[in-house]
C-alpha cells in the first residue's frame, strides 16, 4: 500500500518524493527528529514530546514550526498522517533541519521538516541476552538529551550488537557509568527500589523514562538516578528497557541472569 508523508506540511505521496539540496540536516545534521506512537485514537505523551523538541530546537536555536508550536498542534498534525495512512496504530518520525545553505553559520533559525509514519507493532517480549558495549561510549554534551545529533554513538553501538549476535547492547559514559541500552532506558530494582542512569551519563532524555520516573514517585517507590557502574546493574534483583514503543524485561546480561520484573510493578508504571 502506498504511502502518505507530511513535508513542510504538504501531504504527499512517499513514491517519488525527494529531497531538494541543499539540505543542512544532510551535510551537517543541523537538526534532530522524534520518534512518536499514535495508538488508541490519540498520540501518546504528545505533551512530553512537545516538551522535548522545543528543548531540542531551542538548544540548536532554530524555531519549532506552526505543525508543531504547542502539544495540541503536533498530536492533530500527526494524527492526521496516521489517518491519510489508515493507521490506527503508527510509528512516526519527525525530522527537523534548519533550512538553507550556507556552511557552517546558521543562516536562518527557520525549519524545514518531514513526517512520515509506519505500522506499530508493539514487542514486550523479553530481551534474552544484552552485554556492555566495548567500542562505544556515549558522550554528554548540551545535544545528548535529544535524538539525531549524536545518532552516530548508536549506529556504532548497533552494529557492534550485530557483530556480537546479542539482543540488546548497553552503552556507558567514557568514565565507564552506565548510560542506557541502543534506543531506550535502562531501569533495574534492587530491594524494591528503582535506578537508572542520570543525564550526566548522555542518555537521551527518554520520554518514557520521565514517565515511568513521575508514576514512581507517584506510588512512592523509592527511585534513584546517578551514575552507576556495570557492577551496580549485574547486582540487581531484575533489570528492564523502557522507550515509547515498550517496556521489556531484561533476562541476561554477560553471564549474569536476572529474574523477570514483577508484571504488577511493570502494569504500575507503564
Amino acid at each position: 500500500m502506498a504511502g502518505f508523508l507530511l513535508f513542510n506540511g504538504e501531504l504527499l505521496a512517499q513514491a517519488g518524493f525527494t529531497l531538494a539540496l541543499p539540505n543542512r540536516g544532510l551535510a551537517f545534521g543541523d537538526g534532530f527528529f522524534e520518534t512518536l506512537i499514535f495508538a488508541d485514537g490519540h498520540l501518546r505523551y504528545a505533551a512530553a514530546h512537545f516538551d522535548r523538541m522545543r528543548a531540542a530546537a531551542d538548544a540548536l536555536h532554530l524555531a519549532l514550526p506552526a505543525a508543531f508550536a504547542t502539544p495540541i498542534a503536533l498530536a492533530a498534525t500527526l494524527a492526521s498522517l496516521a489517518a491519510a495512512n489508515h493507521r490506527p496504530a503508527a510509528r512516526l518520525r519527525v525530522q527537523l533541519w534548519r533550512a538553507g545553505g550556507g556552511r557552517y553559520a546558521p543562516p536562518t533559525d527557520a525549519a524545514e521538516w518531514l513526517a512520515t509514519a509506519e505500522a506499530f507493532e508493539p514487542d514486550e517480549s523479553p530481551i534474552t541476552h544484552a552485554d556492555f558495549a566495548l567500542l562505544t561510549t556515549t558522550l554528554a554534551s548540551p545535544l545528548s538529551f535529544c535524538k539525531g545529533p549524536q545518532a552516530w554513538l548508536y549506529v556504532r553501538a548497533a552494529h557492534e550488537r550485530q557483530q556480537r549476535n546479542l539482543a540488546e547492547i548497553i552503552l556507558c559514559d567514557a568514565a565507564g557509568h552506565v548510560a542506557e541500552v541502543g534506543a531506550a532506558a535502562v531501569f533495574w530494582v534492587k530491594a524494591g527500589q528503582l535506578f537508572t542512569p542520570a543525564l550526566a551519563s548522555g542518555c537521551v532524555a527518554g520520554i518514557r523514562r520521565a514517565t515511568i520516573l513521575a508514576a514512581a514517585q507517584r506510588l512512592g517507590i523509592a527511585s534513584h538516578e546517578g551514575l552507576f557502574l556495570p557492577a551496580d546493574l549485574l547486582a540487581a534483583d531484575a533489570v528492564f528497557t523502557a522507550n515509547v514503543a515498550a517496556l521489556r524485561p531484561v533476562q541476561r546480561v554477560g553471564t549474569t541472569t536476572f529474574a523477570l520484573p514483577d508484571p504488577a510493578l511493570l502494569a504500575a508504571l507503564r
